[in-house]
């Protein structure tokens, strides 16, 4: 599998993901990976059908994702995995699945959270699975579509004296 992007945004697919990100990556596949949301049928359907009709689109668990990523059928798959927090990111990434980059798109505020831009939200165990990503050396970078520019979420949270 050709993973284009991971992608941290508790929205999932909808209008950005589904046409700026897909066109701009070239993709043939958006993987949703969240074990909450593979068990939720009727959320599984919505997010299957928010998909463009010429990209599939797959809502798994993390463990489903390890055991099928390197699987000969999906050689050829160009794909954007979707998360909806950081510590699945982290778990796949202890697991062996390795990437350099990270694209946090959109963290909603709730209770126990800071906001720490205006669409990205934290709490202590969001940061600490930062910092675990950002030890390991990938970047984190905070961008809700391909043409805003980069910015680092370590930058950020120092800036915000969250570390």
């Amino acid at each position: 599998m050709d993973i284009r992007l991971i992608r941290i945004d508790d929205r999932l697919i909808h209008g950005q993901v589904a046409t700026t990100w897909a066109k701009t990556l070239g993709i043939n596949r958006i993987i949703v990976v969240s074990n909450e949301v593979a068990e939720n049928p009727i959320q599984k359907l919505l997010l299957i059908q928010a998909a463009p009709p010429e990209i599939k689109a797959h809502v798994v668990t993390i463990n489903k994702l390890i055991q099928v990523i390197d699987h000969p059928q999906l050689i050829n798959v160009k794909a954007l995995l979707l998360f909806t927090n950081p510590m699945d990111v982290a778990h796949i990434y202890k697991s062996g699945i390795y990437f350099k980059q990270i694209n946090i798109g959109g963290m909603k505020f709730t209770e126990g959270k800071k906001m720490i831009t205006h669409f990205v939200s934290v709490d202590q165990e969001d940061i600490d699975a930062f910092q675990y990503l950002d030890s390991e050396g990938i970047e984190l970078e905070i961008r809700k579509v391909p043409s805003d520019r980069k910015q680092s979420l370590m930058d950020v949270l120092k800036k915000g004296n969250f570390l």
